[in-house]
């Protein structure tokens, strides 16, 4: 029997969304395959995290090309990013935890990439008086991304409502980061 590679990642994805402290084993009996199945593919949980973020990157990078970071306003790019990443946000914040992955000289270049290209929509909504100027872009990146990941727990464990997803990112992060105009 041939096992689909991407199936067993995705598999392994929502259980570690789910319970980051899943053993081979227990991706292994999720994805309907053995254990040493498992490892022929992946040596260890290293090489099945390293390939779950190539996955995270793929994905989220596909949620960037969705979301036309430079159409529109920079508010409205934001919106459509953010319901872009929500399928996938699960799997981002258990990346975001898995410090193996930002640790060392192996860092991958694709988060960088996917950063930059965030940040510049910060910075693009700045420059054009949408966002305020005393929070680098930078820091509403990381914001974003922390809201995103806790989010996705908080949905995960019943305390928001899935359909809340958006709004609750969205106006949590606009609400601090729109520029706000004086009288």
């Amino acid at each position: 029997m041939s096992v689909d590679r991407e199936q067993v990642l995705r598999t392994a994805a929502a259980l570690l969304s789910r319970k980051s402290t899943a053993t081979m084993d227990e991706v292994a009996r999720a994805a309907g395959i053995g254990r040493a199945t498992l490892h022929r593919h992946f040596a260890g949980r290293d090489a099945l995290v390293r390939a779950l973020e190539e996955l995270g990157i793929q994905e989220f990078e596909a949620a960037i090309d969705a979301a036309r970071l430079d159409d529109g306003s920079a508010e409205e790019a934001l919106r459509r990013l953010i319901a872009g990443v929500e399928p996938v946000a699960g799997l981002l914040s258990f990346l975001v935890t898995e410090n193996q992955l930002f640790e060392g000289d192996q860092v991958n270049e694709g988060w960088a990439r996917l950063d930059a290209r965030v940040s510049a929509l910060f910075r693009r909504g700045q420059e054009r008086g949408e966002f305020r100027i005393d929070l680098t872009p930078a820091w509403l990146t990381e914001a974003l991304y922390g809201l995103v990941g806790t989010c996705a727990w908080a949905v995960q464990d019943g305390r928001v409502a899935a359909k809340d997803f958006q709004y609750m990112i969205v106006e949590l992060l606009l609400g601090g980061a729109r520029r706000s105009v004086e009288k």
